[in-house]
């Protein structure tokens, strides 16, 4: 028996209400229980606790898919499996689409694509950031080559969309095969500890070709790629937690690459000068040091919100502010390698640069480094072609670049590090610094090589010419007065002078060479 068609303008709002119950309870009640079973919140629920409460605005509730291979038919649940829409964050504005794991197992298919690249294309012409929220079984094997091309659909915009607004992923469960492609192409990518996945082929298979056995979370969980490949910027606990730090990160990045970061009003001196901060380079130039402590006495409030922390810890970087301007800072780690450059933190930190230039973000470096890190497996793994990336992205970026070398800046790593041969605006140092070719022990050892080996007192003569070496080489005062500094100062009073530094770069105006784009080593 066909079903009554409403008639009256009540009844229509009846079928109205009727239908919009049945997409957001499109899934079945059991569905919804493993999800939660899992510590896996539904993608509505994921969107509610992202968004400022009330602010969401769903868009396409009544797409359905068209498949009518394999019985398809008899099962159209409305809106497919994601959610897409638009809403706030702190009153700011933002498309969103969170994949639905309790429909078809959240796999991706043509109906399922159109929604998700409608609401990017939406983002881009209005100018807001875009979050993705993945949680997804790959592609409707039902739909066939169809899915693929909806991919490739995707794929397109993110390029697309590509420094012209931030692009933000969230893992909170499985994302396989070509499906990762997507949030790698994204400005940042947050997983979920235990409960999301990352990999281009999964253990079965892996198994099957290799041997190897790892498990779903060896193989691609959170902290696989948060600490061993790089794939993902931040690794949380739990989903709420996970939420909570996109609306954070949201604080610091504007909504396009035409608009400057949101400034927050500072609750923190401009003024401030903190004696502690002549204390935290130890006077032993080989004894490390947590640079992050200098970042915490230097910035507002101590607020420092650490990107890629558990990957290439030889290098820092990560969001802070300055009087409320949100800054980018990258740092050498002493504690770390220390400090050294390698291939990890060179593409780590070239992609943090880059991504704070496409946005206005001004960038703040704070050097200490040795220079490259030295071996076989460096040189065969590319650290020349990687190294390059980090000079390419701090010579390209045209933001206000400031930098503060605390202690060693050595060699071609000195060059590299936001140094003012690399269009740095200003550069600081303090005197404990040493900007140089080489440590002088080294330098001395090659120097005066013969001279040692002729001495009746090799060792009393190598400590002479090394206290020499080291009055007139190791200290900061040969590079100012070439220009490369533009001030040798007290470490204390390196928050204001950073700040009075940023407030005249605010008119900063670069007009780079016309051409289609550089080629980046990559």
């Amino acid at each position: 028996m066909r079903a009554k068609v409403p008639e009256t303008y009540e009844e229509k709002l009846g079928q109205l209400q009727e239908l919009r119950d049945a997409a957001i309870h499109s899934a079945s009640e059991t569905a919804v229980e493993k999800q939660h079973a899992k510590g896996k919140l539904t993608a509505r629920e994921r969107i509610d606790k992202l968004l400022d409460h009330g602010s969401f605005h769903e868009l396409d509730t009544f797409v359905r898919h068209r498949t009518h291979e394999f019985d398809m038919e008899k099962n159209k649940p409305w809106g497919d499996a994601v959610v897409t829409g638009h809403g706030l964050i702190d009153g700011r504005p933002v498309c969103v689409f969170s994949q639905d794991f309790t429909v078809f197992g959240g796999s991706l298919g043509e109906v399922m694509a159109e929604k998700m690249c409608k609401v990017m294309d939406l983002a881009a012409r209005i100018g807001c950031p875009v979050i993705g929220i993945n949680d997804s079984g790959g592609a409707r094997i039902q739909e066939g080559v169809v899915s693929l091309g909806a991919y490739g659909d995707v794929f397109v915009r993110n390029v697309q969309c590509s420094g012209v607004i931030p692009q933000i992923s969230l893992i909170m469960g499985p994302c396989a095969g070509g499906a990762v492609y997507s949030p790698a192409m994204t400005d940042f990518i947050f997983m979920v500890k235990e409960t999301s996945h990352m990999f281009i082929t999964g253990p079965d298979v892996i198994k099957t070709v290799t041997g190897e056995e790892p498990t779903f979370e060896e193989l691609g969980g959170a902290m696989t790629h948060n600490s061993k490949s790089g794939v993902a910027h931040f690794a949380s606990d739990d989903e709420e937690a996970c939420l909570e730090d996109v609306r954070y990160l949201m604080s610091f990045i504007p909504q396009n690459n035409l608009e400057l970061p949101p400034r927050v009003e500072p609750g923190d001196d401009p003024d401030r000068m903190d004696p502690e901060l002549d204390k935290v380079v130890p006077a032993e130039p080989n004894k490390p040091y947590d640079m992050r402590d200098v970042v915490h006495l230097i910035v507002d409030d101590g607020e420092f919100f650490e990107v890629h922390e558990h990957y290439a810890k030889n290098l820092i970087v990560g969001f802070s502010r300055l009087n409320g301007h949100a800054i980018g800072v990258v740092g050498n780690q002493p504690n770390q390698l220390a400090g050294v450059l390698d291939i990890d933190a060179s593409v780590k930190g070239a992609r943090f640069v880059r991504f704070c230039d496409a946005y206005n973000i001004p960038l703040l470096t704070f050097t200490d480094v040795p220079g490259f890190l030295p071996g076989t497996n460096q040189e065969w793994g590319g650290i020349i072609r990687h190294g390059a990336k980090l000079l390419y992205a701090f010579t390209e970026a045209t933001v206000p670049k400031l930098t503060v070398v605390t202690r060693k800046a050595y060699g071609g790593a000195y060059d590299v590090m936001n140094s003012k041969h690399m269009l740095a605006d200003f550069n600081f140092a303090w005197p404990t610094s040493e900007v140089a070719v080489m440590g002088p022990e080294g330098a001395v050892n090659i120097i005066h090589r013969r001279d040692i080996a002729s001495s009746p007192t090799p060792d009393e003569r190598r400590q002479k010419l090394i206290s020499d070496y080291k009055a007139r080489f190791a200290n900061p005062y040969s590079a100012a007065e070439r220009g490369y500094l533009d001030d040798v100062i007290v470490p204390h009073e390196t928050r204001p002078k950073l700040i009075r530094a940023l407030e005249i770069l605010q008119t900063k105006r670069v007009a780079g060479p016309k051409r289609k784009h550089g080629n980046i080593p990559l």
